[in-house]
């Protein structure tokens, strides 16, 4: 699977992409079909502690997934956003498994 990674109004590190890339790897096990992923980390410019967001747009054939989070660290809110991508990959595997 294609990931791409687009820091907005930041410069990433090296330790960041690699574990974006990982975890989204490892999504590829509940779903094989994956066209591509785009993963924007954001962040927000408020005095919130939680003020990391990561949005995840996922390409399926037939359907688009897209997942946003907003937690204290950019791992957490990569780790809550691929837990959510991972229950809607099932899904979708049952669903196109029931039509067949």
């Amino acid at each position: 699977m294609k990931v791409s990674i687009h820091a907005v109004n930041f410069t990433v590190d090296a330790k960041l992409v690699s574990y974006v890339q990982e975890r989204m790897d490892k999504l590829e096990k509940y779903y094989d079909k994956v066209v591509c992923s785009d993963v924007y980390l954001k962040l927000d410019n408020t005095s919130d502690k939680e003020n990391k967001i990561v949005e995840i747009k996922m390409n399926v054939p037939g359907d688009d997934f897209l997942v946003k989070k907003q937690c204290k660290s950019f791992e957490e809110a990569v780790e809550l956003s691929a837990e959510s991508l991972e229950r809607m990959l099932v899904k979708r595997k049952e669903k196109v498994r029931a039509h067949i």
